[in-house]
């Protein structure tokens, strides 16, 4: 308990952009968020006011650490789960549980857990040799696809076989690395899409509007909120999988559903138990951000309203450009917001590199197709300080 506020101290592991948001939106609640990062210069360990140095996989850095929080929550998925089932053993409290962490820490383990709970999703197999993989293929038709079970983000992690003679050259290397493996059918759908919902320890849950999410080199290049055309039934589908998927699982936070939407339904594609790139344009568009969200749930607070404060809400990632641009970031945002005044731009502190996630930007207004492509000049100029007028939306 802080003894200057009187209220719990929240701490993070993880001082990367999530974590940052998650800052931001600590200090309306009275707090700054408690960070342990890995570097004095992570994006949260740049603006928040309490951060302590240390590696998630420290296990001695992580129990320093809770022992100076209330509750214990991340940014990423990356700590080792039997880090976290000492810690829990010795007594702190962390949200998620390490039993419902794991979960989304491996591939596989949830795969089988999904099945199990009969939540439709693609086929998969356990991959110990290529053999496993040559047999699946031949089964259920190539190309297939090939994961990381664990530590894979942002399209790492994940590897489209197209024919058995690709597999041959591909898997033995991985699993002679170490690399623990699964496959998957690769899904015929139609798009991709997300429910985030938040569930509290008391068992308060809450859902948002499930949203479109949109992929370029297996990086979410945009969220489109709601998603265009989805009808309601298929909405209180993905939002109802959602949260009894939390509800089985006992997570507390938030939890984001990635979901491949089909010709015959839903299924699922992967879960992550903290705030999500799905749910950046909560920010702007909700009446309640999934940072705040997330802090409320894990502080086991009533949940906020998650309705959308306009009739649409485009967010669009910021991406490093492959050659540094000339004219600064300072004089890019004086040209976008002479352009857009309009624009909600969060950038995170970050050295521009090819491909990385330097920030993202919302749009909130009526018609989706014109705040598609505000957003998309927008993180294009912030960027490369390019105006692709006449930019076209596939």
């Amino acid at each position: 308990m802080d003894k200057h506020t009187g209220l719990p101290v929240v701490g993070m592991v993880g001082g990367g952009q999530l974590a940052r948001m998650t800052h931001q939106a600590a200090i309306s609640l009275g707090q700054s968020l408690r960070v342990l990062a890995a570097g004095e210069n992570e994006a949260a360990g740049l603006v928040a006011g309490d951060v302590t140095l240390g590696h998630h996989t420290d296990l001695d850095a992580l129990r320093k650490f809770a022992a100076s929080v209330d509750v214990l929550t991340f940014d990423h998925e990356h700590v080792p789960g039997e880090h976290l089932l000492t810690l829990a053993m010795e007594g702190f409290v962390i949200r998620p549980a390490p039993s419902a962490l794991g979960f989304a820490q491996n591939k596989l383990v949830m795969r089988e857990m999904m099945a199990g709970l009969g939540v439709p999703g693609p086929a998969f197999a356990e991959v110990s040799t290529v053999d496993d993989v040559l047999a699946f293929g031949g089964e259920h038709g190539w190309p297939v696809v090939l994961k990381a079970s664990t530590g894979g983000y942002d399209g790492r992690g994940v590897w489209m076989l197209d024919t058995a003679q690709h597999a041959r050259e591909t898997v033995p290397e991985l699993l002679e690395a170490g690399t623990a493996l699964l496959v998957e059918e690769k899904v015929a759908m139609r798009r991709e899409l997300s429910a985030l919902v938040a569930r509290s320890p008391f068992g308060q849950g809450a859902a948002y509007p499930v949203v479109e999410t949109v992929q370029t080199g297996g990086i979410n290049t945009e969220v489109l909120a709601p998603a265009p055309g989805l009808d309601d039934s298929r909405v209180h589908e993905a939002q109802d999988l959602a949260l009894r998927v939390a509800s089985t699982l006992d997570v507390t936070g938030l939890l984001a559903v990635e979901l491949f939407e089909t010709d015959t339904g839903l299924l699922v594609n992967e879960l992550a138990m903290r705030p999500h790139n799905s749910g950046h344009w909560t920010m702007d568009g909700s009446r309640t951000s999934q940072f705040e969200q997330h802090l409320r749930a894990v502080l086991d607070y009533p949940l906020g309203r998650t309705d959308l404060i306009a009739p649409a809400c485009v967010m669009a990632n910021v991406l490093g450009a492959s050659e540094l641009p000339e004219m600064s970031p300072d004089e890019r945002l004086h040209h976008l917001f002479a352009r857009y005044p309009e624009a909600r731009v969060h950038l995170y502190g970050k050295q521009e590199r090819p491909g990385r996630k330097l920030g993202h930007v919302n749009f909130t207004g009526e018609r989706m197709e014109d705040l598609r492509n505000r957003a998309l000049l927008s993180a294009h100029w912030l960027s490369h300080a390019v105006w692709l007028d006449g930019y076209e939306i596939h």
